[in-house]
């Protein structure tokens, strides 16, 4: 068996540090400081740049289906080998030069910060940008937060080589930079703060708080200046629940509860559901590797997404202007069922087309739609409690997001800070304590600590193969 050739690095966990009172001399805290809010302001560069030139190429793509359909036949064709050809240039990137930029990212990013893989080249940085802008641009149900994670990590880690930093501090400001990069992906700071705590290092030391909180703040500061500071998403209030639809969503009111309590429940369920399709269409991937080359695996899906895109262009794509309608009251209840089973099977599709790109946007998608139906359900037949459907729709992302990845905190954070839906806090516990009971009851796994377990053997495999 041929030898692996993997970088120099050494294992490393995470242990104990000593009492900030006690680092003065030799914790270098100030550096360590300074470091992580020029490492936020890197990544939020990086990442606020990404995001902008993913819209652009949204409007190109939905600029390109409506020039096609004046020549439906033509048009077609060309769109959709488009659409192939766009998608296997990202997995031939990916495969052809960095295999660590493969899917999210977040799984490999992980992996560095527990010592079972060695941090991302610099060369990810620019593989992940541009097959990302390819894969999504193309119309992929692939979230940015993925690769805008695995970037604000690469950043951090280049900048704290730079600063000759000492290997623990290395490996705290590559944690920063992800927060930085999930905080700039979604505009929400405090999320990626939290991220960093709850998922990646899980755990809360000060040394590692600083740096976090440093990255988001300082990642947020520059990515505004870009993008605004709107959050991203708009909810919009039903005439019948409050006098004015522009005002904030009412709290819920005490009979309410039961009714979200069973909707975490089911969003446990879906999402257990879920993160098993996720994992058995990677195991079918690997399976097609032996008779079929990853970049023609790549091109049929991306074959398959341009028909959805051409069919019915609002379905295809990371999954903001879905989740935007859904929270604005924009999608008839009759066509949530259709969407939601759309993509339910289209994300699990694309991921296993190893192409960059996240689970995240794709999941809050799909929360927002289950979130919307059944509130809509409950309103339709207990018309007298009051139920506001685009309550249950925001308390939805956070429950699904909570089921699959089982980090609730992050979820509940981010989803308020997208929103701005402060008046679903409660609710958002209730059904995030169902989702993280009955996920963990059917045996579902964290889908970050799964895809961790896939990611060095193939690795090593590509590495070996080269």
């Amino acid at each position: 068996m041929p030898s692996v050739r993997w970088p120099q690095w050494r294992r490393w966990r995470w242990r104990r540090e000593p009492r900030v009172s006690s680092l003065a001399g030799e914790g270098r805290l100030l550096t360590l400081a300074a470091l992580s809010l020029l490492a936020g302001a890197g990544s939020g560069l990086v990442v606020a740049i990404f995001r902008l030139a993913l819209l652009r190429m949204d409007r190109w793509r939905d600029a390109l289906i409506g020039l096609g359909h004046r020549e439906p036949v033509l048009g077609f064709v060309i769109f959709v080998a488009g659409c192939a050809a766009a998608v296997a240039g990202a997995a031939w990137l990916v495969q052809r030069h960095s295999p660590y930029a493969s899917g999210s990212g977040i799984p490999q990013v992980e992996g560095a910060l527990t010592g079972d893989l060695p941090p991302a080249p610099p060369g990810v940085l620019p593989v992940k940008f541009v097959g990302g802008l390819l894969a999504i641009g193309a119309g992929m149900a692939l979230g940015r937060e993925g690769p805008s994670v695995q970037m604000g990590a690469v950043v951090a880690h280049m900048i704290a080589r730079l600063g000759r930093c000492s290997w623990p501090d290395r490996r705290t400001l590559l944690a920063a930079g992800a927060g930085a990069g999930l905080a700039v992906a979604f505009n929400a700071p405090i999320a990626g703060a939290v991220f960093v705590l709850e998922e990646l290092v899980r755990r809360l030391e000060t040394r590692i708080a600083i740096a976090a909180l440093g990255a988001s703040a300082s990642a947020i500061l520059i990515s505004r200046l870009f993008l605004g500071d709107a959050p991203d998403f708009q909810v919009t209030v039903s005439a019948h629940a409050t006098a004015s639809a522009t005002g904030p969503l009412p709290y819920g009111v005490a009979a309410t509860w039961p009714f979200y309590l069973l909707l975490g429940a089911i969003c446990g369920a879906a999402a257990a559901v879920y993160n098993r399709v996720i994992l058995g269409m990677l195991a079918l991937a690997a399976r097609l590797d032996r008779h079929c080359r990853v970049e023609m695996q790549a091109a049929a899906v991306g074959a398959l997404v341009g028909v959805i895109g051409w069919l019915s262009p609002g379905l295809v794509g990371g999954g903001d202007n879905i989740t935007q309608r859904v929270l604005a009251g924009g999608m008839a209840f009759a066509a949530v069922p259709l969407a939601f089973v759309v993509r339910f099977g289209l994300g699990p599709v694309c991921y296993a087309a190893r192409t960059p790109g996240g689970l995240f946007a794709p999941l809050l998608v799909l929360g927002a739609q289950l979130g919307l139906f059944c509130g809509s359900l409950v309103a339709l037949l207990l018309p007298g409690i009051g139920v506001e459907p685009a309550a249950f729709a925001v308390v939805g992302m956070a429950a699904f997001f909570t089921g699959v990845v089982q980090s609730p905190v992050t979820g509940i954070v981010l989803v308020t800070e997208m929103t701005a839906a402060f008046t679903t806090l409660l609710p958002m516990l209730a059904a995030c304590f169902a989702a993280i009971v009955v996920v963990n009851l059917m045996r579902g796994e964290p889908i970050y600590d799964a895809l961790r377990e896939r990611v060095a053997p193939s690795a090593q495999r590509h590495e070996a193969a080269r």
